[in-house]
């Protein structure tokens, strides 16, 4: 049997290490640096990025991200980078998938620089593809992780805390999809089986959020740095990052792919709609209700939906969650990583499940 754990080359968590880019930078590069920014960080963090370049007289060309990691939006990175032997995304997670597909189709090194700990995929092989109007599209899986992760801790602590609790519900599917793949021994997205140390990081990630996603959503209100702050940016960074990948997915991030045919979740988050994913893969699973009531209530502290609501489609018919059902249960989703087959009338039920569970528990 084959087994895999992926990882990146190196992960590094520092506070204001966006003033040392081009130091990290010249691990992977000589030539000068392709910098795929997010616009907000671009506005805010100009400076601080080219910093480091500037004064070590590196050359890079900075580009503002179009907004959406579609096929038209890698391509046209991939064209203008170039003149440039690596690239750098720092953004969000689709600024950040963007740019890891560019470089991969460019054949080039790719730097990670997350400025939120929103989702677990700054660390994966991996891009989600979306439509030019968010909708999803197809997963790209890619042929190495990417050289580099770099964390500025101080950065992350002073991001928008809806950033942080969107990545707490991202990291905490990563125990429940990883169990479900372990137990229908389901290949992952690294290309095999899941190893005992991959399933090992996703329950180490599963109990980090238990014990620290409180303290660090109190930290991140007030802009700090605190223990707990730096072991939930881990968590919803490298445990989710390596325990998904290497241990797999399943019904959590499928439904939240379904999800997004509803326009009225496109407002919402990656790691919110997982989040309400996870909920219904434990209604599809049978849970435990203590274990389903301890869940509830931990999303409702730390701020994650518990409701169809929450998630913007308070009004969704019957016949709306029987289109997330068939999304979900495509044969090209992570669906079939279920121990047992879900069909689409199973998904929408468990949806609206987990919506009157929500007002009850």
């Amino acid at each position: 049997m084959r087994k895999v754990l992926c990882s990146p080359g190196s992960y590094i968590q520092q506070e204001n290490a966006l003033f040392s880019l081009s130091k990290e930078y010249e691990g992977i590069g000589t030539a000068g640096a392709y910098l795929l920014v997010d616009p907000f960080i671009d506005e805010h963090y100009h400076d601080a990025i080219i910093s480091s370049f500037e004064e070590s007289g590196t050359a890079y060309r900075l580009e503002v991200f179009g907004g959406e990691c579609s096929t038209e939006e890698i391509d046209k990175h991939r064209e203008q980078s170039d003149d440039y032997d690596a690239l750098i995304g720092i953004g969000g997670g689709k600024t950040l998938d963007t740019a890891k597909a560019s470089a991969h189709f460019a054949g080039k090194p790719v730097m990670i620089v997350p400025t939120a700990a929103s989702s677990d995929a700054p660390c994966s092989r991996l891009s989600v593809v979306y439509t030019s109007d968010g909708t999803f599209d197809h997963y790209l899986p890619l042929p190495k992780n990417p050289e580099a992760v770099i964390m500025d801790t101080e950065l992350i602590a002073k991001a928008p805390v809806r950033f942080l609790v969107s990545g707490l519900g991202d990291a905490f599917a990563t125990y429940y999809e990883a169990a479900a793949c372990v137990q229908s021994n389901a290949m992952t997205m690294a290309g095999g089986h899941a190893t005992n140390a991959a399933f090992a990081l996703a329950q180490l990630c599963h109990d980090t959020l238990l014990a620290d996603g409180v303290k660090a959503v109190a930290a991140a209100r007030r802009g700090v740095r605190t223990p707990a702050l730096e072991n939930i940016i881990e968590a919803n960074t490298l445990l989710s990052g390596l325990g998904f990948e290497s241990s797999g997915l399943a019904a959590a991030h499928a439904i939240h792919n379904g999800l997004t045919a509803l326009e009225g979740t496109h407002a919402m988050l990656h790691g919110e709609k997982v989040a309400y994913g996870t909920l219904a893969q434990m209604v599809l699973e049978d849970s435990d209700v203590e274990e389903l009531r301890e869940v509830y209530g931990f999303f409702r502290e730390v701020g994650l939906p518990v409701s169809l609501e929450d998630i913007g489609v308070s009004d969704a018919s019957d016949e709306d969650l029987l289109k997330v059902g068939e999304l979900a249960c495509d044969a090209a989703d992570t669906m079939g990583n279920m121990p047992f087959e879900v069909t689409p009338h199973d998904v929408a039920s468990a949806l609206r499940a987990a919506d009157e569970l929500g007002r009850t528990l």
